[in-house]
């Protein structure tokens, strides 16, 4: 027969473990690239076709131009994730990136995490993003990626409210801050479906230093291309019905 002390110790393991479990949980919702508990989010295409979908975050910058032209070069149509702020310094660029045929994503209006932030900041970041797109581009955006990839309470209603779908990756090049042989080993491990994420500014920051992205993706195009890949918009690369599905989900009351 356990003592007092013996039950007590037993009862604080199982206190801490289920705080350790549900933690883990939460952590999984927040970030886990296939979670969808607190908002619905797709993360890669079929694996049934040699198809890749190209994003970058963060921009337009300054530097935007130069990933412009190599996409150009190689007929490559790709997904960029604006952020408000930057579309309202460089609208010229933003309307670059359109008037070239390329999708334009929303990527929230200040580059905030969004964990332990209001419902309602959490939307208004995502509805100024939405305005300064469509003021400087004439295109509304369908498609959501939250900075940092931190998903937070409150954020399927915003999405749902916006009409956005949200985004993860499959392959992130980790480009803010490795050298540009590592990013292409990244890119290089892509299989069929994924959603390569990149970056063609840093956060808010004017005229950032992208320049290890782009010689990235000098050498990681021709390779890819080479080994049979063929690249599409992430609006292209994921079916209608799934991007409806993840539409529907109920919204918690």
């Amino acid at each position: 027969m356990l003592g007092p002390l013996s039950a007590g110790m037993i009862g604080a393991e199982t206190i801490g473990a289920g705080i350790g479990a549900a933690g883990a949980c939460l952590g999984y919702a927040v970030r886990g690239r296939s979670a969808a508990l607190l908002a619905p989010s797709v993360w890669r295409g079929s694996r049934l076709r040699p198809v890749l979908a190209l994003t970058f975050d963060d921009g337009p910058s300054e530097s935007t131009s130069e990933i412009l032209h190599l996409l150009e070069k190689h007929d490559i149509r790709a997904t960029f994730f604006m952020c408000g702020a930057n579309v309202r310094r460089l609208p010229g660029v933003a309307r670059e990136v359109r008037a070239a045929g390329h999708e334009i994503g929303n990527h929230s209006d200040m580059h905030p995490r969004f964990d332990f932030k209001s419902p309602a900041f959490i939307h208004g970041e995502l509805a100024r993003a939405q305005e300064s797109i469509a003021a400087a581009t004439g295109f509304t955006p369908a498609l959501f990626r939250a900075p940092y990839g931190v998903r937070w309470f409150g954020m399927r209603r915003a999405q749902h409210g916006l009409g956005l779908t949200g985004v993860m990756w499959t392959v992130i090049g980790q480009d803010w801050k490795l050298p540009a042989p590592c990013i292409v080993r990244r890119l290089l491990g892509a299989t069929n479906g994924a959603i390569l994420c990149l970056h063609d500014g840093r956060t808010i920051q004017p005229a950032p230093d992208i320049g290890a992205t782009v010689e990235a993706l000098r050498i990681a195009l021709p390779r890819l291309i080479e080994r049979g890949f063929r690249f599409e918009t992430v609006g292209e690369l994921v079916s209608l019905s799934l991007r409806q599905t993840a539409q529907s989900c109920p919204i918690p009351s």
